[in-house]
């Protein structure tokens, strides 16, 4: 079967930079199945004379005449979905990510990261990337296998939000930082606006989980993403589902919140797709569910929970 593909190259009239925007219009529609290839860069503020020398024009272009506002984080978008309705579900299955360039840069600055008291300076490193070898090194003795994946993405937020930053991750998705978004995995959206509205970016080449200095490999991607969209179904905040597990996510400013809304969230399907009595749910989450911290650097925190989907196989 053929599907059509559109492309989405960054530069400065190609990105959202710093924002998702419900009233934004879109760089063009695609329908439900339909395949767009997405050219990404990481996100820069500034670029100094040493960055000069291996960043792209594109680049260069969006620092110098891009439109920022809010955040830093450049999104390529939005892409509107033909026939997306408010209270639908968006469906972007991840089918191609590798890196785009050589390299990456990771950076840690004050007040900011997991250990803010302990790191009260900026630093900024380039990571040497080999795609042949599939790992990323600098200089340490210890090379770091890649598993690329979109750190920021989502549809566009309620319209009485208005504008929200990249920074934050939220019921629409964002910067959600999640390293489980690789290859062959599906991201669900609840959708807020007509359209729907997608955006992506904040390409990251390897992260743990956490991202506890406040970045991970920052790097520009390439990936091919496939949009399906779902109706007679909801969702409140945005789920996933690789080959192997059901992924939920919770976020809030505290973390023990964040938990919660995974634990709420993973018995909510439970009991809706497998029609399983609420305490058995939350039985299943104690024996099975594995909960993991997304990320504690973006002010509202990220918790994930992984549930296998070998246990539901006779089920289906």
């Amino acid at each position: 079967m053929e599907f059509n593909i559109n492309k989405i190259i960054a530069n400065s009239s190609s990105v959202q930079w710093g924002f998702y925007d419900p009233e934004a219009k879109p760089l063009f529609d695609v329908s439900s199945e339909d395949i767009v290839e997405v050219h990404t860069e990481p996100g820069m503020r500034e670029i100094d004379s040493e960055m000069r020398e291996i960043v792209s024009p594109e680049l260069i272009d969006i620092v110098e005449n891009g439109d920022r506002k809010l955040g830093g984080h450049i999104l390529n978008g939005p892409i509107g979905i033909r026939g997306a309705l408010a209270g639908d579900v968006l469906e972007v299955k991840m089918l191609e990510i590798f890196p785009r360039y050589n390299w990456g840069f990771n950076r840690f600055r004050p007040l900011s990261g997991g250990l803010p008291e302990d790191f009260p300076y900026e630093r900024r490193i380039i990571i040497e990337i080999d795609k042949e070898r599939n790992i990323c090194d600098w200089e340490t003795g210890v090379p770091i296998p890649l598993s690329p994946f979109f750190g920021n993405m989502g549809v566009a937020p309620p319209l009485n939000l208005g504008k929200v930053p990249s920074s934050v991750p939220g019921p629409w998705g964002g910067n959600m930082d999640n390293k489980e978004f690789t290859v062959g995995t599906s991201v669900f959206f609840p959708v807020f606006v007509d359209g729907a509205q997608f955006s992506i970016g904040d390409g990251h080449g390897c992260q743990g989980d956490g991202e506890s200095c406040l970045s991970a490999l920052e790097c520009g991607l390439v990936g091919k993403i496939q949009f399906f969209l779902h109706k007679n179904t909801t969702l409140d905040v945005p789920m996933a589902e690789s080959s192997s597990d059901y992924i939920f996510m919770g976020f809030d400013p505290v973390l023990d919140n964040a938990i919660k809304s995974v634990i709420r969230e993973t018995i909510k399907f439970l009991v809706e797709r497998f029609e399983m009595k609420k305490d058995d749910a939350y039985t299943l989450c104690s024996l099975s569910l594995d909960l993991r911290v997304t990320q504690i650097v973006n002010g509202t925190k990220g918790v994930h929970g992984l549930l296998s989907k070998s246990l539901f196989e006779d089920m289906k």
